[in-house]
């Protein structure tokens, strides 16, 4: 019985000393659950709820506030998803619209735009957006309003809508801002407006005193000419390059139907023709060359024509490359290398 009991008190002593080194093993490589949770706070990312200060926007007239950085965008627009994938954002996209509109990316953002899901080819649906999961919208103004989407209606959905609608640099440097702030990219976005800046400038050094080049710009033909109007995004780009929009004096309405007849009078020196979706670019300008009225311009006469895709005129992350390509296209020799 004695020799029993002391081989019980061995046994529990040899397992108290056990516990207390591998409790000490604990101490020099604590991994307690206060210890858990403090490593996890380091490592969380900054973006948290907690961490994002409550930011309102005056977009056009309209008060926008985000409580939270957005995760999942739509962006509705060619021209906004290129900004989005300029800036650094493509990961948040959940879906692109107005396809149909555009002739792809420039060819640095082609593996970017290829992880982008499409949303609609043509203009979104209100069944498609608000069945997207999105909790922000940055779109085309065309996208809203009327028949559109109702921005109103969606916020009651808790998706946020920034609206693309600038119609001046600063306006479209505006918003570039308002994105850093929003998406807390703040540099980045200083860093694009900047180069954009210098680009632009760069281009108006080169056409100094050159004389200004008469543009009609010609989205589509039919019962007259589709062109752009004085408040037109694109009529400021023209400007910006060296030219006048011949139909730059119709400032109540952006985009516009002119006669044939009309056309003639103003007498540009070029044509700008939209490059996008259907008829296709050389038909268009085979249609303009056809057409009994236009066919009499001087400018068609000796095929003064510059191409630009539709998303390079409209307001986003192309300004500076498209006032370089129409300078080039209004004064080639001006470029000669």
């Amino acid at each position: 019985m004695n020799a029993t009991k002391i081989k019980r008190g061995l046994l529990v002593s040899g397992l108290m000393l056990m516990m207390g080194i591998a409790a000490g093993c604990g101490d020099a490589n604590p991994s307690t659950g206060n210890e858990s949770k403090h490593s996890a706070e380091e490592t969380a990312p900054a973006n948290t709820e907690a961490s994002y200060a409550p930011l309102t926007f005056d977009n056009y007239g309209r008060e926008v506030t985000l409580s939270k950085k957005p995760e999942k965008v739509l962006t509705l627009g060619p021209n906004t998803t290129e900004l989005f994938v300029s800036l650094g954002l493509t990961d948040t996209i959940i879906g692109r619209s107005l396809v149909n509109h555009s002739r792809g990316p420039l060819p640095r953002f082609e593996q970017d735009f290829a992880r982008i899901p499409e949303l609609t080819h043509g203009s979104a649906t209100r069944e498609a957006v608000v069945t997207s999961g999105a909790d922000f919208i940055y779109g085309i103004d065309w996208e809203f309003g009327g028949d559109s989407l109702d921005v109103d209606e969606l916020a009651d959905m808790g998706i946020t809508t920034y609206m693309n609608k600038a119609a001046t640099l600063e306006d479209i440097y505006g918003e570039i801002r308002d994105l850093g702030q929003i998406f807390q990219i703040e540099e980045k976005a200083d860093a694009f407006v900047k180069d954009q800046q210098q680009r632009i400038a760069a281009v108006g050094d080169k056409i100094n005193g050159l004389d200004q080049v008469k543009v009609l710009v010609y989205d589509s033909g039919g019962d007259g000419v589709f062109t752009a109007g004085g408040t037109n995004f694109e009529t400021l780009l023209i400007e910006l390059a060296g030219g006048r929009n011949v139909f730059d004096d119709i400032t109540d309405k952006q985009w516009t139907t002119v006669s044939y007849e009309e056309v003639l009078k103003r007498q540009p020196d070029v044509i700008l023709v939209h490059d996008y979706d259907v008829p296709s670019l050389e038909q268009k300008i085979a249609d303009i060359k056809n057409d009994p009225a236009l066919s009499e311009l001087d400018c068609v006469k000796n095929e003064s024509f510059v191409s630009i895709t539709l998303e390079s005129v409209l307001p986003g992350d192309r300004m500076a490359y498209t006032v370089e390509a129409l300078a080039e296209g209004f004064y080639p020799n001006a470029f000669e290398s």
